[in-house]
């Protein structure tokens, strides 16, 4: 089983980006399940969710304690959330941030960056980031890139949805293996 921990702040749809990431994988043939944890958070405050993906029906009901991916929606959570708890041995940790993943001192861990902020302003015109964290999670070969687009066209209608759609291609195409 695949496990995904998605770290955020209120606001920046990490809780979106993980029912998007199980509708996807749903569509690719696989058993998934998303759901969030947060209290009465408000806009800006850390929130958590969760995605996990099988080939067979997933019975855990219960949080995600030992991910096999950490996305991370805001670099600034680092410092003040223990983003890797738990994370396996050679986890992945996929991280919005202009800066290399070589500055990011996180042992045992494989650190990918992708600056999300920076393509979710250049498509979107505002920095919420979770479509391009999705693209690069496609990208990261989690999900197929046609199962994102879809599912992403789906949520967001319109003018909307073209811009989050642009947004998944651009991760898609930029996110260094």
């Amino acid at each position: 089983m695949l496990e995904i921990r998605f770290h955020g702040r209120g606001g920046q749809g990490s809780v979106t980006a993980a029912e998007i990431l199980a509708i996807a994988a749903f569509k690719d043939g696989k058993y998934s399940q998303a759901f969030p944890i947060f209290g009465v958070e408000r806009r800006g405050a850390p929130v958590q969710a969760f995605c996990r993906i099988d080939e067979r029906l997933i019975r855990l009901r219960c949080q995600i304690y030992e991910p096999n991916i950490v996305v991370i929606q805001d670099a600034t959570l680092i410092p003040d959330v223990d983003v890797t708890a738990g994370i396996k041995k050679d986890g992945i940790v996929l991280i919005n941030s202009a800066r290399p993943p070589e500055n990011f001192k996180l042992d045992g861990v494989v650190v990918k960056t992708v600056d999300a902020t920076r393509l979710a302003l250049e498509t979107l015109g505002r920095p919420i980031v979770n479509s391009v964290m999705l693209g690069s999670l496609a990208k990261l070969g989690i999900v197929s890139l046609n199962s994102i687009v879809e599912v992403v066209g789906m949520r967001f209608k319109g003018e909307l949805g073209e811009k989050n759609i642009t947004a998944v291609k651009k991760a898609f195409e930029e996110l260094p293996i």
